[in-house]
C-alpha cells in the first residue's frame, strides 16, 4: 500500500508520503510501519536479526536518520541501518536523499518487496532514469506480488516515455520568490484580493516527528508577481494554533467563505489525521474553524481549491475506494449551504500514486500535482485538457517540472503569471516558493474592446453626455451579444471579436431609437505580431440619441430627384432605408413626410410635384415593410422656402442656394410611449 507523500515539502503540513503500511500525511503520520522478516529476524536473504528503533516506530524520522547514522559509523555497510535511513528520508518526503541508502540495503540483502520500487523512486528523484529502468526491469523478473508488478510495469512504462516530455520546452520563466523564502518551508501558495497566502514552519515550536517547526499560514501584499517583504504577516490565531499544523488554504472567489488544513500535534491526544476546516465571514469577521463534513475519519484530507463560481471543492485525500495513495476529489454546496457530495475525479485524473493540489485557474483549467501520471520524478505539475469530451493529462514539461516535488500552482491576477512550490536544488530552504511567467506564443492574448458614450444635443447642438440609455450590441445577424445599460457618464463597453460585423443600438423613453454600424473587418491583429503576453486594442465610438419633439422637423439629407420628376431614384432610395430603418426602430411614432420645392417654376406646378414626391417617398417606405397608416405624405411646394430666393429673387441666386429650398423632411405627428401599432 502506498503512503502520502509529505508534501508540503511537509506536508508536514500539507505533504504526502505514500509508504508501504503506513500513511503519513503532510500533517503527519497516522500508522505504524509494518516490521519487514529482516527485522524480526528471519531474514532469507541476509540472515541478520534486528530491531526497529522506537524512534522509528513513533514515526521520528529525523531522530531516527540520526540514531541509524550513529550504527553506520562502526559497520557503514548494515543493510538494516541503511533501510531504515532510507526509509525515513522517503516518509519525510526526501526521496532524493535515500538512493544511496536502498543501494547499500540491496547489496546487503535486505529483504522487502518493495525495496526496489522504492530504490527505482529515489533513481529518478535524481534523473538516473536508465539506471531506475534496470531495477525495475530486474525486479519485474522476480516479484510474484501483483499489486507491486502492476506498480513496476506502470512506473517502467513512464520511465520509457520521459524523452518525450523533454519535447515539451516552453518560453516560462522561473524565478525563486526570495521575499518570501526563508531556511524553513515555505510552500503551497494562494492568490486572492492582491495577496499572496502560503504556509511556512516559522513557529518557535518544533514538530519533533519531521525535527522542524510547526507550520502556520502567513499572507503577502502582491501587485502581480511583486511581493510587498513589508507585509508579510501571520494569520490571527483563529486560524493558527501552536503545536499544530496548519497547511494549504483556499478562498472562495467572493471572499466570505475560507477552508484550510490542519492536522498533526505531537500530543497523541490531539489530530492525528489531517483535516479540512472551514471559517466564514460575518460582518466583516471570520468565524471560528470548524471541521468539514467532507472529511474522512482517520484518513489525510487536504489541498483544498474552490471552482471559479465557489460552489465546487476540490481536495485531495488517501480515503479508503480510491485508486491509489492520494486522490483528487470534489464536493458540492446544496441548496442548503452545506457541502457535500463527495466525488473521485476518477482514473483519468487519478493514478494508483498520489494526486494532490488542485487548482482551478481563470480560464477552468484544473492544475494538479502527481508523481503517478508521467513525469520527471517526484510531484510534477500536470494540466487537464478537455479535448473532444475526453480528458487527456498534459505535464507542463521541463520548464516548470523538475526530477524534485513541484506542486501547488496557482496563478495570479495576470493572465500566464503565478506562483508555485518546488524543493529543487538551488533554493533558500527546503520548500521553496517560486514565480513563473508564461511566455510561450500560444499564450499571447489579445483583447479588442469596444468602448463608446452616449450623447444628445443641448440647447446649442453641441453633445452633452446623455445617461440611462439601453445599449445593445448585435451580430451580423441582428441577435443581441450584449446590452448594457449607461451611467449618468453614458459610457458603455463591450468585448469584440475581429473580423465580425456589428451593430448598436441605443434605446431611451422620448429618445429615437438609433442604430450605427461597427465593423471589425480587417481590424483584427495577427497572434504572429503581438509583443506583449497581453495585448488590448480599444475602438471607440459615439452614439447619438435625438430627443423626440412633436412637429420638430427633421431634414433628411441627399434625397434628390430627377428634374420635374417624383420618382425614387437609387440614391434617394438608401436615404429613404435609413428612415425606414428608424421607423422599424421606434415603432412607437406616426411621421409625416414632406417635400419642398424651389421657387422656379408656377405655384400648382411646384405643390403638385412636392406632393407626387412626398407619396412617391411614403410609397417607397410602405414597400419595405412599414405600415402606410404611420405617416402622411404632404407636399408644400413652395410655401416655406428657407432663404429669400423666392420669384421675386430667384434669377439672383446660386444653384447651392436653390438645392437648400428643395428638401424632404419628416415630423413626428403621434408618439405612443407605451408602444407602436
Amino acid at each position: 500500500m502506498k503512503n502520502i507523500r509529505f508534501i508540503l515539502s511537509l506536508f508536514f503540513l500539507a505533504a504526502l508520503v505514500a509508504c508501504q503500511g503506513s500513511k503519513q500525511n503532510f500533517l503527519g503520520i497516522d500508522a505504524p510501519a509494518t516490521t519487514s522478516a529482516t527485522d524480526s529476524g528471519t531474514d532469507g536473504r541476509q540472515g541478520k536479526a534486528a530491531k526497529i528503533k522506537k524512534s522509528f516506530q513513533n514515526e521520528e524520522y529525523d531522530k531516527a536518520i540520526k540514531e541509524y547514522s550513529e550504527d553506520l559509523e562502526d559497520d557503514p555497510e548494515n543493510p538494516i541501518a541503511n533501510y531504515y535511513i532510507a526509509e525515513s528520508y522517503r516518509r519525510m518526503g526526501k526521496v532524493y536523499l535515500a538512493r544511496d541508502y536502498y543501494a547499500k540495503a540491496i547489496a546487503g540483502g535486505y529483504n522487502d518487496d518493495e525495496l526496489e520500487l522504492h530504490y527505482a523512486k529515489a533513481l529518478k528523484a535524481n534523473a538516473d532514469y536508465a539506471e531506475a529502468e534496470r531495477v525495475l526491469e530486474n525486479y519485474l523478473e522476480y516479484i510474484t506480488v501483483e499489486k507491486f508488478s502492476d506498480r513496476a510495469r506502470r512506473e517502467l512504462a513512464n520511465l520509457k516515455k520521459i524523452d518525450s516530455l523533454e519535447l515539451i520546452v516552453k518560453n516560462i520563466e522561473i524565478n525563486e520568490a526570495k521575499a518570501l523564502n526563508t531556511e524553513n518551508l515555505e510552500y503551497s501558495p494562494f492568490v486572492h484580493d492582491k495577496e499572496l497566502y502560503f504556509a511556512t514552519t516559522r513557529e518557535e515550536k518544533t514538530f519533533e516527528r519531521h525535527g522542524v517547526p510547526f507550520s502556520d499560514i502567513y499572507k503577502a501584499s502582491i501587485d502581480g508577481l511583486t511581493i510587498d517583504e513589508s507585509t508579510i504577516t501571520r494569520l490571527p490565531d483563529v486560524f493558527n494554533d501552536t503545536e499544530i499544523n496548519e497547511g494549504t488554504i483556499a478562498i472562495s472567489p467572493d471572499g466570505n467563505t475560507l477552508v484550510f488544513a490542519k492536522g498533526n500535534s505531537d500530543d497523541k491526544r490531539g489530530l492525528d489525521h489531517t483535516n479540512l476546516f472551514i471559517s466564514t465571514k460575518r460582518n466583516g469577521q471570520w468565524s471560528s474553524p470548524q471541521l468539514m463534513p467532507i472529511n474522512s475519519p482517520d484518513n489525510w484530507d487536504s489541498s483544498p481549491a474552490f471552482s471559479r463560481n465557489g460552489q465546487t471543492l476540490y481536495f485531495a485525500s488517501d480515503r479508503p475506494g480510491g485508486y491509489g495513495g492520494s486522490d483528487i476529489y470534489r464536493a458540492s454546496l446544496n441548496e442548503r449551504g452545506r457541502w457535500g457530495n463527495v466525488t473521485n475525479m476518477g482514473a483519468a485524473i487519478n493514478t494508483a500514486e498520489d494526486e494532490v493540489f488542485p487548482y482551478i485557474s481563470p480560464d477552468n483549467k484544473l492544475y494538479f500535482a502527481s508523481d503517478g501520471h508521467i513525469g520527471f520524478g517526484m510531484l510534477d505539475i500536470f494540466v487537464a485538457v478537455r479535448k473532444s469530451g475526453q480528458i487527456t493529462i498534459e505535464n507542463m514539461g521541463p520548464s516548470v517540472n523538475s526530477a524534485y516535488d513541484d506542486f501547488g500552482l496557482v496563478y495570479s491576477d495576470h493572465p500566464y503569471e503565478g506562483f508555485f512550490t518546488s524543493n529543487r536544488p538551488g533554493g533558500t530552504g527546503g520548500d521553496d516558493i517560486y514565480t513563473l511567467v508564461d511566455d510561450s506564443p500560444e499564450h499571447k492574448k489579445i483583447e479588442y474592446v469596444l468602448k463608446g458614450r452616449t450623447y444628445t444635443p443641448d440647447e446649442d447642438g453641441n453633445p452633452t453626455n446623455l445617461g440611462g440609455v439601453r445599449v445593445k450590441l448585435l451580430d451580423e445577424n441582428l441577435e443581441v451579444v450584449d446590452d448594457i445599460a449607461t451611467g449618468r457618464s453614458g459610457v458603455f463597453q463591450f468585448p469584440v471579436d475581429p473580423e465580425k460585423q456589428y451593430f448598436l443600438l441605443g434605446e431611451k423613453t422620448d429618445y429615437f431609437t438609433t442604430r450605427q454600424e461597427f465593423s471589425m473587418i480587417g481590424k483584427g491583429i495577427p497572434k504572429e505580431d503581438l509583443v506583449e503576453r497581453y495585448t488590448l486594442k480599444e475602438f471607440e465610438v459615439a452614439l447619438n440619441l435625438d430627443p423626440i419633439v412633436k412637429d420638430a422637423t427633421i431634414v433628411l439629407e441627399n434625397i434628390f430627384y430627377d428634374l420635374n420628376k417624383a420618382d425614387i431614384r437609387e440614391d434617394a432610395a438608401l436615404e429613404l432605408d435609413k428612415l425606414v430603418q428608424l421607423l422599424k426602430d421606434n415603432p412607437e411614432i406616426k411621421i409625416e413626410l414632406s417635400s419642398h420645392t424651389d421657387s422656379r417654376a408656377d405655384n400648382d406646378f411646384n405643390q403638385d410635384l412636392s406632393q407626387r414626391r412626398a407619396q412617391a417617398a411614403v410609397d417607397y417606405i410602405v414597400s419595405k415593410g412599414i405600415a402606410r397608416d404611420r405617416m402622411v405624405a404632404k407636399g408644400y411646394g413652395e410655401t416655406q422656402l428657407l432663404n429669400g430666393c423666392d420669384d421675386a429673387n430667384a434669377a439672383s441666386c446660386t444653384e447651392e442656394q436653390h438645392q437648400e429650398n428643395r428638401r424632404t423632411e419628416f415630423k413626428v405627428i403621434e408618439y405612443n410611449k407605451e408602444g407602436g401599432n
